[in-house]
């Protein structure tokens, strides 16, 4: 850290000197001018990005009839995650049909990106989504109503040995995906221009918490398929029906514990994310209970069940992270 002392000048006007080095490495001219952000914890944050206005990053990538169109794939997720507004795919040959393919489905899981320009030889796309459009509470609020939704139907799936609804709990995960993906995005496009978090009247803190919350609720979807999936599983067993109630009311606890903790956050309510967490050590004998009868289980049914107690259980935790995150947040404020 450089230390620098203020100074006064005219008797009433505080002077600090800023360094040269950074002045000139962001092309900064006489009578330029600076935005000043009051960060939560005091802190000023000087920068020369002051109109708001996302900076056009481009990301480039090199391919070839070699190139794995997975890791690929991972790639341009990587680079939406990061903030480029424009991905450029390069091939010195024609783009093999393989990696089209690839581009198109990468169009269609994340949110906003088109394919603006094509050649036999490159690949444009560009971000067409104004981030201010899509406000971070409105995502996340969209998320949890999908993990309600995904939940209702793995329970529904359990009762009534429905496969292909189990199936279906797949599908919408990744819609859920697909909208943690847009809030890392945006959280990261703040953070390379800070300006932007005023126009989408959020403060950094708020943004960062989001993001927290974000990728959470994104792991309780991966859970809530690990149930549907083992549910599957279990479509040609007999289960006991006292098991399945008790997986039900269970499952419905830790799903009550996670909307809840979503709530807290909204509402700004530290009592409430207390109470959540709580709930959780009810939770856990729950899981333990179930645990202790599927002993007397043989073969699937017992693993399939194990699994299925373990996800519920860390369905729990998670909620219990986000009530956390959301005491943490109201603590130190926006």
């Amino acid at each position: 850290m450089e230390i620098r002392k203020v100074q006064m000048t005219g008797g009433s006007s505080f002077i600090l000197t800023l360094p040269k080095e950074w002045i000139i490495s962001r092309n900064i001219k006489k009578n330029d001018p600076l935005g000043l952000v009051t960060k939560s914890d005091g802190s000023l944050l000087i920068t020369s990005k002051i109109t708001g206005e996302q900076t056009q990053k481009i990301k480039e990538f090199e391919v070839d009839e070699k190139t794995n169109q997975t890791y690929l794939l991972r790639q341009l997720i990587g680079a939406y995650i990061g903030g480029y507004s424009v991905i450029k795919i390069k091939s010195s040959k024609r783009v093999p049909p393989i990696i089209v393919a690839t581009t198109r489905k990468f169009t269609e899981i994340a949110i906003g990106q088109e394919v603006v320009e094509e050649t036999s030889t490159s690949i444009t796309i560009k971000d067409l989504l104004n981030p201010a459009e899509m406000p971070f509470s409105s995502t996340i609020k969209r998320m949890q109503v999908i993990i309600k939704s995904m939940h209702e139907d793995t329970m529904h799936a359990l009762e009534t040995s429905d496969k292909t609804l189990a199936e279906e709990v797949k599908i919408r995960d990744n819609d859920v995906d697909r909208l943690h993906w847009l809030i890392a995005r945006q959280y990261n496009i703040i953070m390379q221009n800070v300006s932007l978090a005023e126009k989408m009247n959020i403060t950094i803190g708020m943004s960062s918490t989001c993001f927290l919350i974000s990728r959470i609720v994104e792991r309780i979807g991966d859970h809530i398929v690990r149930i549907s999936q083992n549910i599957i599983n279990l479509s040609k067993s007999k289960l006991n029906q006292n098991i399945i109630y008790l997986i039900k009311s269970t499952s419905n606890l830790a799903i009550n514990i996670f909307n809840k903790s979503i709530e807290s956050f909204f509402r700004k309510n530290i009592q409430a994310a207390n109470e959540n967490i709580e709930s959780v050590i009810k939770l856990e004998k729950f899981c333990e209970e179930i645990n202790t009868l599927i002993l007397k289980q043989k073969g699937v049914i017992a693993i399939s069940v194990g699994y299925i107690v373990e996800s519920i259980r860390r369905i729990g935790e998670y909620a219990e992270d986000i009530s956390e995150t959301v005491i943490n947040h109201l603590i130190v404020g926006d």
